[in-house]
């Protein structure tokens, strides 16, 4: 993910749409589908309902993060939690 630059007044940059991110608020990654309002609305690896997060309680996930987001879903997927 390219780094989030401050906008012209201090706001935060909106992340680009299909970066994965991590939202501070609920500690999940989240894979940027779009931007409604000053809101960014976010869906979890491997699908699933999507959420809405202020820009300001999110940061680039890191590689582990994403990692461990890719094999939450591998697992479950192999338990038939998940299709």
């Amino acid at each position: 993910m390219r780094p989030a630059k401050s906008g012209s007044q201090g706001k935060p940059a909106r992340p680009t749409i299909g970066s994965y991110v991590m939202d501070t608020r609920t500690g999940k990654v989240g894979i940027v589908m779009g931007h409604e309002g000053t809101y960014v609305q976010l869906r979890s690896y491997g699908g699933g309902r999507e959420w809405d997060a202020a820009p300001t309680g999110l940061r680039p996930a890191t590689t582990t993060e994403r990692i461990s987001a890719a094999t939450a879903y591998a697992n479950a997927r192999s338990r038939g939690e998940v299709p």
